[in-house]
């Protein structure tokens, strides 16, 4: 079960993120539609208040078509290089005129737009007596080579339209022809958020779009952990039930075993001894059986049978048991009060001080001590073993649901982490505290802390 929920998660997770790849892609398609779709509508603006940019001025026009033909001659004459040809053409007198009227064109028939431009020269050719073209200049837009224009750079500039101007001239009873191209670019200030303006409707469906998604997901990865949790209570419960038969059922089977020895039978002392064990642990495994059938995976919390119980009998009930199970560790008790009496559930304090000691038996304890002593009205009972001890960094986790301290290859013992949560738990009930004390190699002490 767990295993198919994390691969429904990770199917989740990768269709999640398929979705919303899709829907950017998406977006992004439409963006580039809504650029192109822009740069046109600005294309055909501009097309539609000038056909050409000499139209503004025929005064500058006339000084420029007389310089280009003025530098065609001189380079027929062989004053000047092709160098020299282009220095003078983008060094011309009238740049800044013509900037201004184009600026103030663009502003008076594009008021809702704000618009820098830069026209640049890409070629300068001539065609000497119908000869082969003799390129004096030729070269891609850049914007080294602008004509007019208050543009610093083309990085983020569209082309609008190219301009192609063809001149015919006579020189020294020799006809030419001079062929000249410009292209204008143009940067509207904000077309970004013009962009984004159109696409508002867009944006906003594709937020919603991709919002419900991850709402949707989130609802079933909720859903699926819950499921799981509760999958995990219900393992919980079992796991802990068979936690809790195994202690009565070793003890039984223990002691069945030793009143077969001959020796035992006929002392009679340590035969009623064995047989009162053997009664206390049925009525512990009839316990157990009755709290299954009476709660359903303890959801509702532990329901206690307090009684008036003498504290330090009952203590040293649980530590012969405990002996019979595990007779190769030495456990002894230090009692510090005497015949102190009260409310107490038997059965759960029974579960609670078991679970600790066999925790202590589990990680190497060759040695435990139980001891009491009353302090400030408060009953306390502390288990102190020389078992391999607990790192600082864990100690506060030690009482959280299934988790369990890793040591090395003692990670191996059985269990699910559930001991020490129900220790907790059962004290918690019984309005008291349990803290641990621990150095890693030197041992543990947990402390229970009831009210008097």
């Amino acid at each position: 079960m767990k295993q198919r929920i994390n691969l429904l998660i990770a199917f989740s997770v990768i269709a999640l993120i398929v979705l919303s790849t899709v829907q950017c892609y998406l977006v992004k398609t439409t963006y580039d539609y809504k650029v192109a779709q822009f740069h046109t509508e600005i294309k055909n603006k501009i097309a539609g208040i000038s056909n050409d940019y000499s139209d503004i001025d025929s005064v500058i026009v006339a000084k420029k078509e007389a310089l280009y033909q003025q530098l065609s001659e001189n380079y027929i004459q062989g004053k000047n290089n092709k160098f020299e040809i282009k220095k003078y053409i983008l060094e011309n007198e009238y740049s800044d005129a013509l900037t201004q009227k184009i600026q103030s064109k663009f502003k008076r028939d594009l008021p809702d737009l704000k618009i820098d431009f830069a026209i640049v020269l890409n070629k300068f050719v001539l065609y000497p007596n119908h000869a082969k073209a003799d390129t004096i200049f030729s070269e891609k837009p850049f914007i080294r080579n602008k004509l007019y224009g208050n543009l610093i750079s083309l990085n983020h500039a569209f082309l609008v339209r190219n301009y192609v101007g063809t001149t015919n001239g006579t020189f020294e009873n020799k006809n030419y022809k001079l062929l000249t191209e410009d292209s204008m670019y143009v940067s509207v200030i904000d077309w970004e958020m013009i962009i984004l303006k159109r696409m508002t409707f867009v944006l906003i469906l594709s937020l919603l779009s991709i919002a419900t998604l991850i709402t949707l997901f989130f609802i079933a990865i909720k859903a699926l952990i819950k499921q799981k949790k509760a999958n995990d209570v219900k393992t919980d419960f079992i796991n802990n039930i068979t936690h809790e038969l195994k202690t009565p059922l070793t003890t039984l089977g223990i002691s069945t075993k030793i009143l077969e020895r001959k020796d035992i039978r006929d002392n009679d002392e340590n035969f009623n001894a064995i047989v009162n064990t053997i009664s206390r642990q049925n009525n512990r495994l009839q316990n157990l059986i009755d709290q299954v059938m009476a709660n359903s995976l303890a959801e509702n919390g532990i329901e206690l049978q307090k009684e008036n119980i003498e504290t330090e009998n009952f203590l040293l009930t649980i530590v012969n048991d405990f002996k019979i199970t595990y007779p190769k560790i030495d456990i002894k008790t230090n009692f510090q009060t005497q015949k102190t009496n009260l409310l107490l559930d038997k059965f759960y304090l029974t579960t609670a001080l078991l679970n600790v000691l066999e925790n202590a038996a589990k990680y190497g304890s060759n040695s435990i001590t139980l001891k009491t002593n009353l302090n400030q009205n408060q009953f306390s009972i502390s288990v102190e073993d020389d078992g391999i001890g607990i790192e600082k960094n864990k100690q506060s986790l030690l009482f959280e649901k299934f988790y369990r301290v890793e040591q090395g290859n003692l990670h191996n013992t059985k269990g699910l982490g559930l001991g020490l949560y129900y220790v907790d738990q059962i004290i918690k009930a019984h309005q008291g505290s349990v803290s641990v004390v621990s150095d890693l190699g030197k041992g543990t002490q947990f402390t229970i802390l009831l009210k008097v």
